[in-house]
């Protein structure tokens, strides 16, 4: 049964004896996986994802199925569903870096281009500018009306030169349907695209009030926890029922709840660190607690490619601020030699504190930061870590703890470990985990803690309900080790292992397939495969993509800005609509704007086929094939996925 397919007539027998099969967890084949959604058509439904018995046996003269509420493993078994059903065991990897073996610098993973293809793009946003300019000059004169916002009027100056918004109204309006494509719904493996027009050239968009079904691989949704469907989902409602939906409910001295001094505890437990506390925003999470921890007399050591959050932060902190280039580790070094001799400026005094921020993978390069090195040099040079696992979190490690659990190494060797909620755990917020003075000094010195709204229960529900799905919930005769434990003797972690029943609310439930962490170790696993399987795919019919292969980010470059838009329209008129997050300028350098995959465990294998597959067919029409390896076919890659795997 495919989404987009009209319904057909079918007998009573046949109707009730196929929804009854399609709705059995169990009769599903240890080879079967939900199939790729296919033919491309609109609906106007109001439905976010339609289930399988609603309308099929409602009419079939009287028969019906049991009366039973539906479970998240029968939705795993539909077209169209928010998380794809793939039993497949062969379809899984151990996200681990493996000891001994070097980790490629940013250098050797991102490949340059031939010259013409540089050259070629260099030349379009000359035209473009060129032109652009000369639109400008005549419009003035021809259609001063149009262009009033730019010109000074009634003795007041214009709100914007037309130089300053050059870019935005001659370049970035003219690709808005790539950098702005409207959505509704749960943000699953798949997802309901809003369709418009544009009668003049993006200026306005004008629904057409139909929406589209789309494959999905433009969201953070990393594990697939953000389902609408399923044990968390019910967590959440029961929290509602208990807590309501606003912070005031169930508070204690200090602005925080009864919940949100466990989902602390539990985020401490699962970091592996002493203390934790949570933020209510991601972005404020950095550009509030760097101010608190570094300030005048301090330095700042920052990767040229960090979040803008932290750069902001850094400026609110006014500590000095020195870059080096990009997971370079010898620069990081002489970066580290000069400023440690030099000491402050002027005075040379020796700084008060070198604070060196990094993040644990880069969303817009896909690389994972070289920890293993960093903490080397720390043992060196004697400074402060602080690594932003906003991506890395949950969709990294064996246990889905982050860098620190991807390469193997104590997380209490890095001072601060900050990161978000938003991606792998279907929430929304962000928290730092570290030692407890610290972190209680970042509570009183944050200006997150004094001035911003505390995290609703229904959210934090979600953080523990997701957090606890991946760690496991400790039995009261389960030892930290144990047999019934979803971590092996032999998969042995430093971090704690299940989650104590201490850290959960008493009314939280959940189904045993995530109370026992089987879910969530599988969860891991199947992102882990997904991201190798469609990097290397890629890079083997020839496209040039950049980051590292356990990286669920896959940035592939497309370059000229002309392909920009054709590539995301192409992939969402194909018969299996593909909903892609085209990024350029100034999220990029000018010249490599990208379409950036973000992969999930919601995916099944055969929706990286058809990904895979839709990129072969678009990358010779719009000739963006510039690897030099060794190609395969198309063919060949979907076949060969396992192998493909290994070689990453």
């Amino acid at each position: 049964m495919s989404l987009f397919s009209k319904r057909t007539a079918t007998s009573p027998v046949t109707s009730y004896l196929s929804a009854f099969s399609k709705n059995d967890p169990h009769a599903v084949d240890d080879e079967s996986s939900t199939p790729a959604s296919s033919l491309s058509s609109s609906t106007t439904s109001d439905s976010e994802d339609t289930v399988i018995y609603d309308d099929d046996i409602d009419n079939a003269d009287g028969l019906a199925l049991p009366p039973r509420p539906p479970n998240s493993s029968e939705v795993f078994s539909t077209v169209h569903t928010e998380f794809g059903h793939c039993s497949n065991p062969k379809y899984r990897y151990l996200s681990q870096h493996t000891s001994g073996t070097s980790i490629p610098g940013h250098d050797d993973q991102n490949p340059e281009p031939p010259y013409y293809v540089l050259l070629s793009t260099y030349i379009s946003y000359l035209l473009l500018i060129c032109l652009g300019h000369i639109r400008d000059f005549v419009g003035k004169r021809m259609r001063p009306a149009a262009y009033r916002h730019l010109m000074p009027s009634d003795g007041y100056a214009p709100l914007n030169s037309d130089f300053d918004s050059f870019y935005t109204r001659r370049l970035k309006t003219r690709m808005d349907e790539c950098f702005g494509q409207p959505v509704t719904g749960v943000a699953g493996r798949t997802i309901q695209i809003l369709d418009r027009i544009s009668p003049d050239f993006n200026h306005n968009q004008i629904l057409t009030g139909s929406r589209t079904r789309a494959l999905n691989i433009s969201s953070y949704n990393y594990l697939g926890f953000a389902q609408a469907h399923g044990g968390c989902a019910d967590a959440v409602e029961t929290c509602i029922r208990e807590h309501g939906v606003s912070t005031c409910g169930s508070r204690l001295e200090g602005g925080s709840s009864n919940l949100h001094v466990l989902a602390e505890a539990l985020v401490a437990k699962f970091m592996g660190m002493e203390d934790a506390l949570i933020s209510s925003m991601g972005f404020a999470t950095n550009s509030t607690f760097i101010p608190a921890l570094v300030g005048k007399g301090c330095l700042v050591i920052s990767d040229e490619l960090n979040h803008a959050s932290i750069r902001f932060g850094v400026r609110l902190s006014g500590a000095q601020v020195r870059m080096f280039k990009h997971n370079d580790m010898d620069a990081l070094e002489a970066l580290l030699r000069e400023v440690i001799s030099q000491g402050q400026p002027k005075t040379h005094r020796p700084w008060r504190k070198i604070l060196v921020i990094v993040e644990g993978l880069y969303s817009m390069e896909g690389t994972l930061v070289n920890l293993p090195a960093i903490i080397e040099l720390k043992k060196k040079y004697k400074f402060y870590i602080w690594v932003d696992e906003a991506h890395s979190i949950g969709a990294l490690g064996p246990h889905g703890r982050g860098v620190t659990d991807y390469f193997n190494i104590p997380p209490r060797s890095v001072d601060i470990l900050m990161g978000t909620f938003t991606k792998s755990f279907g929430s929304a917020g962000g928290y730092l985990a570290g030692n407890k003075d610290l972190i209680d000094s970042l509570r009183i010195r944050g200006h997150s803690g004094a001035y911003a709204e505390a995290m609703t229960p229904p959210v934090l529900t979600q953080v523990v309900a997701s957090m606890a799905s991946i760690m496991g919930i400790a039995t009261p005769t389960m030892t930290r080790f144990d047999s019934s434990s979803t971590l092996q003797p032999s998969e042995a972690y430093h971090h704690p292992g299940p989650a104590p029943m201490s850290t959960l609310p008493t009314w939280l439930c959940l189904p045993p397939h995530l109370a026992d962490g089987s879910e969530g170790t599988s969860r891991l696993r199947r992102i882990a495969f997904n991201s190798r399987y469609l990097h290397q795919g890629l890079i083997k019919l020839g496209f040039i993509t950049y980051g590292h292969p356990a990286s669920p980010i896959v940035p592939l470059l497309i370059f000229n800005p002309g392909k920009m838009n054709m590539f995301h329209r192409l992939m969402k008129d194909r018969q299996t609509p593909i909903v892609v997050v085209v990024v350029a300028y100034p999220a990029t350098p000018l010249v490599s704007g990208r379409v950036r995959f973000c992969v999930s465990a919601a995916h099944t294998k055969e929706d990286i086929d058809t990904i895979l597959r839709a990129c072969d067919e678009i990358g010779d029409v719009l000739d963006i094939r510039h690897g030099v390896r060794p190609r395969w076919t198309i063919d060949q890659v979907c076949a060969r996925a396992l192998d493909l795997v290994q070689l990453s």
